[in-house]
């Protein structure tokens, strides 16, 4: 099943049932395509606009950013589902003997990395989301720029919420170095691009209380 294909009451639906797929990390991506959708249509109530003219074509830039980082994130949804998959079928693996033992113990090591690593591509997807929505925010139609704010908080939520997804896959890793070592990589996005989510968001709402 193709999740993104869903309509968003089935999706909604899927996500509040038993069903594995999707959970924490589909349900990030697509904030996050949200966060970026936002911005686009920032972007996009700002071109062709005479008051704007100066900055139609960085306008122009971002928005063709926006929309391939849209597809990127929506791509993400579904990839997480699919990683899910092979862990789920890892934890199930008999573990009665030592060769049995053994194989699953591989089997799930690299299943886990595979889980950290969609979870991951959605941060970074996000860190770029949110620094597109400080350009909207700075350069965009002031008559949108709530929409901005909100596109580095979809963002900046999404970002945290796939950190979650890192750590509860790392957290059950063997091999505890490479565990460190993927989760220093979250930290460091997030240590990063929170600030500048809080950044945008604190300078459009000082604008809109002026």
């Amino acid at each position: 099943m193709d999740l993104t294909q869903l309509s968003c009451e089935d999706f909604l639906g899927r996500l509040a049932s038993k069903a594995p797929a999707p959970g924490g990390g589909g349900a990030a991506a697509l904030v996050g395509a949200a966060g970026v959708a936002l911005g686009n249509m920032v972007g996009e109530l700002t071109t062709g606009k005479k008051k704007y003219a100066a900055v139609e074509e960085e306008i122009l830039a971002l928005n063709a950013r926006a929309e391939t980082l849209r597809k990127r994130l929506e791509a993400l949804v579904q990839a997480d589902a699919d990683a899910f998959t092979p862990l789920a079928a890892a934890y199930g693996l008999p573990r009665e003997t030592p060769e049995q033992q053994a194989r699953k113990a591989a089997v799930l090591a690299e299943a886990l990395d595979g889980a950290c690593a969609v979870p991951l591509d959605i941060m970074d997807a996000c860190c770029e989301g949110i620094r597109l929505a400080a350009d909207y925010a700075e350069k965009g139609s002031v008559l949108a720029v709530s929409d901005a704010g909100c596109a580095a908080l979809f963002c900046k939520a999404a970002l945290q919420a796939s950190a979650l997804n890192v750590a509860i896959n790392t957290k059950l890793m063997t091999d505890r170095a490479h565990a460190a070592a993927l989760d220093e990589k979250a930290a460091r996005m997030l240590a990063e691009y929170l600030p500048l989510a809080d950044e945008v968001y604190q300078s459009v709402a000082s604008r809109l209380r002026a």
